[in-house]
């Protein structure tokens, strides 16, 4: 057997980790809250600047009612102070929760940021740790590494009968409950940002029924700096009651043995002669407390054996990893993977087809749109993966007119052998006109009272080697840059793969993590410039596993831009798409 120590470098601080503030489990209902929650405040209500007390420090409330009683204030609409929360210190809110009851997202929402600005425009520094909903639903910023594992709640507990607690009314579904018992609920934020680095965030929502909801998370941040919290509204509003820091109450990590490990990115072909097995193989690791992160590849031990060296075959690529979430040593866990050897490629040749659905102007190619096909020493072919070869496009032309035809020549493709011969094919691309059906009616409203996750297009398929192409036309109330197309990636059942938006923002599904994003935006002027603009999707299916998501831009004013959504990592012979649109509606071509 051969074994190889891969050498990669990451943080050490990727293996930080920490307990829970209060409790490492989230704590059972309690059905002991005050069953009047306003007098639970009246003493404190009226007074928003408090003396400190001992190791507690009031904090001045400069608003106390954050967002319009209608439920008017759309998402990031409105937000609180600005909150900031020292090293070694405690952040503690107090408030009442309404919110419109519509969806379970309209109610509180957390940011904790790197300064005091919910925005870039109101600094240009601003950066997101994290940002969480009161619905057990959060996303990361581009500060530390967000673990939607360490995102905790109660809500689904049950009892000792095996009832949800939560399902007041007993049809199984304890989410419309949840909607009714934040109406009015009292809740207390707690943000301790710890001298460890990291942050660790209880929620403790007491609701009309007199039961204790818990939502927790934790995520690492700076040890050195201050971090701010603020709260923001999605058609919701809040009344604040108080605000104070106490000192941190974790100063020690408690530390997690791994219990798996699984590799994504990993090569499944390599010839005879190339060494390496692993490629750009990413290894994430699992932790006992839940938590995960992608481990020091110095640390990964890779065996398989060296036959693979000389012979041709299908071969067992073992890896192992022996570290704790602090970096000590423990117990080993392990995976596994499969490799095809081949023989040497001799030649590679390349074709591509992209298809127009409806009236449909443009198309914008990118590797995904191209099949490159290797020849090996034995005369044997397969296909080669996008992360094999490289593409030119002919004088740089990637966006094309959407006129059925052949182009010659429009692209060339360029593969390394394993001694380091580049082999070349120029290519013909075909467009054609889709055998789909365009989408006939309007999705959205003109008056742009659609709310989010609420107006859908029709579904269409993309097979292997083929890209579909949707035009359409947009219209918005250019009042948030996410009042736009977004593109639903899924299988035909619906099992999501990444959900795309035209800003330049996404999210799993299981496909999104391996997204590369690429655009052009000029931001000052993104928001004010969807209503009127005309947009080309072009969704590619490279056939190895991988899907591109391109939008193609042109404003009213003639000015284009374009969004990219490369690498999202699919099932090939299951792709299937549809467009989601909020506060704007769509006319496709």
């Amino acid at each position: 057997m051969l074994t190889k120590t891969m050498l990669r470098v990451l943080g050490a601080a990727a293996f930080i980790a920490g307990v829970s503030v209060g409790c490492s489990e989230v704590e059972i209902y309690n059905t002991g809250a005050p069953s009047d929650l306003e007098s639970r405040i009246d003493s404190i209500a009226n007074a928003n600047v408090k003396p400190s007390t001992g190791d507690t420090t009031y904090v001045t409330l400069a608003t106390t009612f954050i967002g319009a009683e209608d439920g008017s204030s759309a998402w990031w609409g409105e937000h609180s102070d600005y909150f900031e929360v020292p090293v070694g210190k405690k952040l503690v809110m107090e408030f009442y929760n309404y919110g419109t009851q519509a969806n379970n997202w309209n109610n509180w929402n957390l940011a904790v940021v790197n300064s005091a600005a919910s925005s870039t425009s109101e600094n240009s520094n601003y950066a997101e740790y994290f940002v969480i909903r009161s619905d057990v639903y959060g996303w990361g910023g581009s500060l530390g590494t967000y673990d939607g594992a360490m995102l905790k709640s109660n809500y689904g507990d049950t009892d000792e009968d095996g009832n949800i607690i939560l399902d007041l009314d007993g049809d199984g579904d304890y989410w419309n409950d949840f909607r009714s018992e934040m109406y009015g609920a009292y809740v207390t934020l707690e943000i301790d940002h710890s001298s460890t680095g990291y942050v660790y965030v209880t929620a403790t929502e007491e609701t009309k029924s007199d039961l204790t909801l818990v939502e927790t998370y934790e995520q690492e941040c700076t040890a050195s700096e201050s971090v701010y919290a603020f709260i923001v509204t999605d058609a919701s509003w809040f009344k604040m009651v108080q605000a104070y820091l106490v000192p941190s109450e974790v100063t020690v990590l408690e530390d997690y043995d791994p219990v798996s490990i699984t590799a994504s990115g990993y090569p499944t072909s390599i010839e005879v002669g190339n060494e390496d097995v692993v490629g750009n193989a990413v290894f994430n690791v699992t932790f006992a407390d839940g938590s995960s992160a992608v481990a020091d590849t110095a640390d990964v031990t890779i065996s398989v054996d060296e036959a693979y060296l000389t012979t041709p075959g299908t071969y067992t690529v073992v890896y192992s990893y022996s570290k704790t979430k602090l970096g000590e040593y423990g117990n080993s866990v392990n995976g596994y993977y499969e490799i095809e050897v081949t023989n040497p490629v001799v030649s590679i040749s390349a074709e591509a087809t992209a298809y127009l659905i409806g009236g449909a102007k443009y198309l914008t190619l990118s590797p995904a749109n191209i099949k490159a096909t290797a020849v090996y020493a034995d005369n044997s072919e397969a296909a080669l993966k996008t992360s094999q070869f490289t593409v030119a496009f002919t004088d740089d032309k990637v966006v094309y007119e959407g006129v059925a035809g052949t182009y010659e020549d429009a692209f060339t493709v360029t593969y390394t052998t394993a001694s380091g011969e580049e082999l070349t094919a120029t290519g013909d691309l075909v467009i054609a006109a889709s055998s789909q059906d365009a989408q006939t009616e309007m999705v959205g409203a003109t008056d742009f009272t659609n709310g989010w996750w609420s107006t859908f297009s029709r579904d269409w398929n993309v097979d292997p080697y083929t890209s579909q192409t949707v035009s359409m036309k947009v219209g918005s109330d250019n009042l948030g840059n996410w009042h736009s197309p977004c593109t639903i990636a899924r299988k035909a059942d619906y099992t999501e793969y990444a959900v795309v938006r035209m800003d330049n923002f996404g999210w799993g599904g299981t496909g999104y993590d391996s997204a590369v994003l690429e655009s052009n935006w000029n931001w000052d002027t993104f928001m004010t410039s969807i209503d009127g603009s005309e947009v080309a999707v072009t969704v590619a299916n490279a056939g190895d596993g991988t899907l591109s998501i391109r939008y193609y831009v042109i404003y009213s004013s003639g000015e284009t831009h374009y969004q990219y959504y490369d690498n999202i990592a699919v099932d090939a012979d299951d792709v299937t798409f549809a467009f989601v649109t909020e506060e704007s509606y769509l006319v496709f071509d």
